[in-house]
């Protein structure tokens, strides 16, 4: 096992910037996802890890060596793709032990290490068969089977359950997890799925557009966005976002109509504008609050999502009550002020972290 450290890493295609200046420590024995949308640079940084992408500058660390210059096979690591990438040709066992055939480890010791990886994933039923006699998760652990029987420092994961099902992602996610702690091998995984993320991960790095938006463990980043973007990418449904202008009277004054109570409010932050982040879970129904117009109502089972209109913006609320609603209700909703976050709606950082910045500067 092993430590990676992230210095100062960029990545250019040609004059396009894609990876701006990213700083990462991850323990050793630690699980971290690298999660973001589409185009984020979170693959593009786990290649620049496994040596599949050249580092434009910075270093990139495994344990105490720089490996910028390393080819990926001096590099101790495994990787596990978004494709399986199996040998149809192969028996489970053959795939599994095809690495270590090449690098001439000897018979016995290659069946004992594709026997031991077989337990641990239980495929040991279905070593003789091919992979087109295998279902989609069977071939996702063969391919991961293909990576511990290398026992490598550091396992390397893009996406790996992306052409899974939903019920069979869910699966999965435990077994790929409970893997981990089984091993306590170093893991890096890559995800656009923040729910992934969430169940997953001893720590998440948050990415957009090549930039480190915010790391912590799941909670941390639920808890406290350092952001609007974390905070509308970081949960499911997102955090609602309510524009407006904090009064004097610590209350919140929402643009098209109404306000909400904040509970403690700065001194100095009267009259500034701001942008109002509230979980769905932490609104409520109440008698006389802030006057909100059904739009859509989306039962999942134990909870109800309801979709409310205040003036121009549309909000979420998650009750888990069964309450008697239709489209075009007007209903009457107040905040948990303990749980409001309050961003700055130019630089999209929340308030107090502004203020510590601002101040440093």
């Amino acid at each position: 096992m092993a430590t990676i450290s992230l210095d100062n890493v960029e990545k250019s295609f040609g004059e396009t910037r894609v990876i701006h200046g990213v700083d990462i420590d991850i323990a050793d024995g630690e699980f971290v996802i690298l999660v973001g949308p589409s185009g984020c640079g979170k693959s593009t940084l786990l290649r620049m890890i496994a040596g599949l992408e050249s580092v434009t500058a910075g270093d990139v660390r495994i344990g105490d060596k720089v490996v910028n210059d390393m080819p990926p096979k001096a590099r101790d690591i495994a990787m596990v793709f978004q494709s399986y990438a199996l040998y149809p040709h192969m028996t489970v066992a053959e795939n599994m032990g095809f690495s270590l055939k090449l690098s001439k480890v000897d018979k016995a010791k290659i069946a004992e290490r594709v026997q031991a990886a077989s337990d641990i994933l239980d495929l040991g039923p279905y070593l003789k068969r091919y992979p087109r006699e295998l279902s989609g998760g069977q071939r996702q652990r063969v391919a991961m089977g293909r990576a511990i029987v290398r026992d490598p420092q550091v396992f390397l994961f893009d996406e790996p359950l992306s052409n899974l099902d939903a019920k069979l992602r869910v699966s999965m996610r435990t077994e790929i997890k409970e893997l981990h702690q089984r091993l306590k091998t170093t893991t890096v995984y890559v995800t656009h799925d923040q729910v992934e993320a969430m169940t997953m991960a001893d720590k998440i790095v948050v990415m957009h557009d090549g930039v480190v938006q915010q790391m912590g463990t799941p909670l941390e980043l639920y808890d406290t966005p350092a952001n609007l973007f974390v905070a509308s990418f970081i949960g499911s449904p997102g955090m609602n976002l309510i524009k407006g202008r904090i009064g004097d009277d610590r209350r919140f004054a929402v643009d098209g109509g109404g306000e909400l109570a904040l509970g403690e409010v700065r001194e100095g932050w009267a009259s500034r504008q701001a942008v109002l982040g509230v979980r769905p879970e932490n609104l409520t129904l109440v008698e006389q609050g802030l006057p909100a117009k059904v739009v859509s109502i989306e039962p999942t089972g134990a909870e109800i999502h309801v979709v409310v209109r205040l003036g121009e913006q549309d909000i979420t609320v998650v009750f888990r009550e069964r309450h008697p609603l239709s489209p075009g209700d007007t209903i009457q909703l107040a905040v948990d002020s303990e749980h409001v976050h309050l961003f700055d709606p130019q630089s999209g950082r929340r308030l107090e972290d502004l203020e510590r910045f601002q101040a440093a500067s």
